[in-house]
């Protein structure tokens, strides 16, 4: 039994590395152990980041996100061992600000306060790697599948230039915090660094 705090080191290193965009990814999870085999869990973060084309900003964004959930150590053997397999599953969700550059012209656009839902299945693994005192430390990875809810929503919005008040346009965020880029179908590993107290 008890409380582990782990932190993700992967995701800011292989988010940008994979991206050709400047994007930073922070992530804090956050599971208890109940009846030897349980372990609710709950994931924070904040992503933001910046495509650019040329001189030009084509999307800015930044903001949290939020994972709740639970996961399951399905071996019936030795289910006291600190080790465990974890399956799960989340409910996420992201909030962030964004700004857009519209096709076609070099006016930029505030899409202002855009929220994010979506499910995902888990499946990792952690593993104790020294013991001291009643304190342990752990490492181990996550693999996530991910399915976006909000696929087809949009934000109607107004100009950040004062000579265009008038003028509304409809953008969606292409990246997602906690998510990833806007699409129906997502992936991401996480590995972790864990303290249990």
């Amino acid at each position: 039994m008890g409380t582990m705090v782990k932190l993700d080191i992967a995701s800011p290193i292989v988010i940008p590395a994979a991206n050709k965009w400047q994007i930073q990814n922070y992530e804090v999870a956050v599971n208890v152990r109940l009846a030897k085999r349980w372990y609710p869990t709950v994931e924070l973060g904040y992503a933001g980041g910046t495509k650019t084309q040329g001189d030009t900003v084509q999307w800015k964004g930044q903001g949290g996100f939020f994972r709740v959930g639970c996961d399951l150590h399905p071996l019936k053997k030795h289910p006291e061992s600190p080790h465990a397999l974890l399956v799960g599953v989340r409910l996420g969700t992201a909030v962030q600000q964004t700004e857009q550059t519209m096709e076609g012209t070099i006016r930029s656009y505030t899409g202002g306060i855009k929220a994010d839902c979506w499910g995902e299945i888990v499946a990792g693994c952690q593993v104790e790697i020294a013991q001291i005192n009643n304190t342990a430390f752990y490492m181990g990875w996550m693999g996530r599948f991910k399915v976006l809810f909000t696929r087809s929503l949009a934000t109607r919005v107004k100009p950040i230039l004062p000579e265009d008040e008038t003028y509304t346009a409809v953008l969606t965020p292409i990246y997602i915090p906690g998510f990833g880029t806007r699409d129906n179908i997502g992936w991401g590993v996480n590995y972790y660094l864990g303290w249990r107290f």
